[in-house]
C-alpha cells in the first residue's frame, strides 16, 4: 500500500469520527438547552 493509499484511509476514517462526533455534540448541545436526555429514556 502506497503513500497516498494510507493518506486516504486515514483521512476517511478521520473525516467519519468527525462526523459522528460533530452530531453528538450537536445533540448534547441542544439536549441541554431543552432539558432532555442524551440518549433518551428516563434516567431516574
Amino acid at each position: 500500500m502506497d503513500l497516498t493509499k494510507k493518506r486516504l484511509v486515514v483521512l476517511l476514517i478521520v473525516i467519519l469520527l468527525g462526523a459522528v462526533l460533530g452530531r453528538l455534540a450537536v445533540r448534547a448541545g441542544l439536549n441541554l438547552l431543552l432539558g432532555g436526555t442524551l440518549f433518551g429514556g428516563n434516567i431516574l
